[in-house]
Formats: C-alpha cells, sequence, structure tokens
C-alpha cells in the first residue's frame, strides 16, 4: 500500500481548521502592513538558489531538490521563499514602484533533511519581505510584524532574538579574527566545524554541538568589529524596539543559515529548548540582488513555517475556533423526500449557506446522529408527513427546537440565522 513520501504528510479535512486559523489571521496581519501577496513559482532555475543561498550553505550542498528537467536545464524545487520573491521583483520592474515595495507569500518549501518533528522534507511557510528600503525603521516594523503575528495567534512564553553580522565592509575584518580564534581550536571541533572553518567561519557560531557551542561562547563579538554604518544601523534599531516596548535579547552568536544575510537578523523561539525551537527567523539582505544579477537594493523580510506553529499551538493548549462542516443538513426519509431534499439543498446553497445532504438510506435517527457527531447546528427533516403538508420541519440542534415552515420560510430562515 502506497504511502505519503517520508518527510511529508497529508492534510486531512479535520486539520483544515488549524492550518486556516493561521493562514487567515497571518495574511490579515500582512495587509494590515500593507502587504500584498505574491504566488511564485513552485520551482525555479537552480542558479537562482546557489548564488543567492551561497554555494557553501547546507541548504545548497545537502537539501535541495535539485532535477534537470527534459529540456536539460538544472531545474530545483523552491528551498526557501526570499530568492523567489527577489527574481519576481527583478523581473517584473518592481523598482519602478513606489519604494518599499511589500509582499508576503504562502508557499510550500522543499529540503531534503532528516524528518523529525518540526522539520519536514515539505514543509509550509508564511513570509513576508519588504524591498527598497535601508532604513533601521524598517527592520523594526518586520521585527514587530513578526512579533504581532505569535501574539495574534495567542502564542505565549517566546523569545525574541535579534543580533547584527555587519555587511561586506566590516565583516571580512571579523571573519578574519574569527578564523584566527578558532585556529586555535581546531582539535576541539566536531567535523562539520572543521569543515565550516575554511569554507563558511561565520557558521561555526551556529553549531549546536556542545563542544563547540562551549566554544563559540568565548568567539570575538561581531559587534566589537562594526564599521560606523552598521554600527550606527544596530543603535537605530534597538532605539526603535526599546521605544516600541518591544522585548527581546541580543544573541551575539545568532547568524542565521544563508548567506545573503546582512546587518539585522531575529528569531522567535518558545520556552522549549532543542535545535528545532526556532519557529520563526528573518534578516536583512542588502546584498542578494545584487547576487542574482540585479542592481543594489535593500530588503529585509522573515519566514515562519506553518506545521511548527501548529505544533507550538497544540503544545500551549492554544483553543482554536472550530466550525462546522455545514450549518444545515437536510434529513429525508423516503425516495420522494430525497429528491425534495436535493432540491432544497440545491436553493439553500444557492443561498449562500452550507448545506449537507442527509445519509441516503438511512433512518431519521442514525441521520439526526450524524448531525449531532458533527455539531452542525440546524437539521431540516422531510418525511411523508411533510411532503403530504407541503412544509419541512427546521429543528434547531442547539435549543431542542423545531418548527414546522414551508420550504420558502425554511430558506428564508436560515438565510436569516446566517446573517445573524
Amino acid at each position: 500500500m502506497y504511502k505519503a513520501p517520508r518527510g511529508t504528510s497529508d492534510i486531512l479535512p479535520e486539520e483544515q481548521q488549524q492550518w486556516n486559523y493561521v493562514k487567515d489571521i497571518a495574511t490579515t496581519l500582512a495587509k494590515s502592513y500593507g502587504y500584498g501577496l505574491l504566488e511564485t513559482p513552485i520551482f525555479e532555475n537552480t542558479n537562482l538558489f546557489s548564488r543567492g543561498i551561497g554555494q557553501t550553505t547546507d541548504v545548497v550542498e545537502k537539501e535541495m531538490y535539485s532535477f534537470e528537467d527534459r529540456g536539460g536545464e538544472s531545474i530545483t524545487l523552491r528551498p526557501e521563499g526570499t530568492a523567489p520573491v527577489c527574481r519576481a521583483y527583478l523581473e517584473h520592474g518592481m523598482h519602478n514602484l513606489p519604494q518599499p515595495v511589500r509582499m508576503f507569500y504562502l508557499c510550500p518549501i522543499f529540503r531534503y533533511e532528516r524528518p523529525q518533528s518540526g522539520r519536514y522534507r515539505e514543509h509550509h511557510q508564511f513570509g513576508v519581505e519588504c524591498i527598497g528600503d535601508i532604513d533601521p525603521s524598517i527592520d523594526a516594523e518586520i521585527i514587530v510584524m513578526a512579533w504581532s503575528l505569535m501574539k495574534n495567534l495567542g502564542l505565549a512564553d517566546l523569545s525574541l532574538l535579534i543580533n547584527t553580522i555587519g555587511d561586506s565592509k566590516c565583516r571580512p575584518s571579523y571573519i578574519d579574527e574569527l578564523k584566527l580564534y578558532y585556529s586555535g581550536q581546531i582539535n576541539k571541533l566536531c567535523n562539520d566545524c572543521k569543515n565550516r572553518l575554511s569554507r563558511n567561519a561565520l557558521r561555526l557560531l551556529d553549531c549546536k554541538k556542545d563542544g563547540c557551542i562551549k566554544i563559540a561562547d568565548k568567539a570575538p563579538h561581531i559587534l566589537d568589529h562594526l564599521c560606523s554604518d552598521c554600527l550606527d544601523h544596530w543603535h537605530q534599531l534597538i532605539g526603535h524596539l526599546d521605544y516600541l516596548g518591544i522585548p527581546y535579547t541580543v544573541n551575539r552568536k545568532l547568524v542565521r543559515g544563508f548567506d545573503y544575510y546582512t546587518r539585522t537578523v531575529f528569531e522567535i523561539q518558545p520556552a522549549e529548548e532543542g535545535a528545532q525551537s526556532n519557529i520563526c527567523g528573518g534578516g536583512r539582505y542588502d546584498g542578494l540582488m545584487e547576487q542574482i544579477g540585479g542592481p543594489p537594493t535593500p530588503g529585509i523580510g522573515f519566514g515562519v513555517g506553518i506545521e511548527r506553529l501548529i505544533i507550538n499551538l497544540e503544545r500551549q493548549n492554544v483553543s482554536i475556533p472550530v466550525s462546522p462542516p455545514a450549518s444545515v443538513l437536510v434529513a429525508h426519509i423516503g425516495d420522494e423526500a430525497k429528491s425534495i431534499a436535493l432540491m432544497l439543498s440545491h436553493k439553500l446553497r444557492q443561498t449562500g449557506i452550507d448545506t449537507i445532504l442527509g445519509p441516503s438510506g438511512r433512518s431519521l435517527r442514525a441521520q439526526m446522529r450524524y448531525v449531532n457527531s458533527a455539531n452542525i447546528p440546524f437539521a431540516i427533516i422531510i418525511g411523508e408527513q411533510e411532503i403530504q403538508k407541503n412544509v419541512v420541519v427546521l429543528r434547531d440542534m442547539t435549543l431542542g427546537e423545531q418548527t414546522e415552515l414551508t420550504f420558502e420560510d425554511a430558506v428564508t430562515k436560515m438565510r436569516d440565522v446566517e446573517k445573524a
């Protein structure tokens, strides 16, 4: 028997309430900040990601789903959301629009990772990108937006971690000092960090191995090596967050996993410890446009995995509004009643009322059990007596009351209830 591929999962109808709750709140928040929805293809040219994310990142080296299509072009399933947004910005001449351009997306992401709780080979992401403004106030707005998303969802006990990683002017000298420090610790490093030392030294600070964490704790701090522009940007950002009353912790080891990040980086984590505790992350990427062939254009954004949000909503027992599958079920007894029930169900749906036709061939008692088990608030009953009297019985399942009504009055009554 076939099963969903490893690291993927089906989102069943009964699970859609959680998903819709998250997506509706995220979409409403994005629109309240003036962001418009952007949908990009599920796959892109491989070079977009290898150039944009960085050749020495784990995503590019180990995790991308890449293949050659029938035309001989190397194609990659989307492993992250920012590079495609930037590609769309360039391709469609969005630099001619009033800046900054604000966009959000809801899309599947694909990475070949070892599946575990909160980490999947296909997961779904909500993200926002603000392109075309370098001012620190935009950084603050993006961070506040991410923090507000968590609060609007009902999550608590969260930590906001922020840092700066400088830019192309000041970061090289810091990396040189970082390499010098780690060279004296090389025998204590894990194999991955020994490789990172020569290829991607900044990621040394991000290792989750206990021994490497202790070494990173005593590593040089980038805040001591920032150029004047980056230092000013950092101080302004901190000032904005303080003024807004947003609680944060400066984590000098926070670097994020993609090479395109510059200056501001941040993550939001719940109280639970572990490698998968991060539920939201983002930062500034002022050099990404140039890396993928465009002119210098600043940008900043964040992404959040919907699956991880749902896991944390469940852990914290956040109450999610649950709607019944329909407003009314039309129960029927007999073949003639079935035809009438079909017609009445059709009229109700045309009026905008979600309607389920009662299960065929079942007793009235069985159909009422169905109504109760599905928490459907109303039932309309049609049997031989109702046909003879040219009426239906409308039963309010919450109050336990029922009324005889004509077909037209039943439709009107349900329409009024729906509007109330």
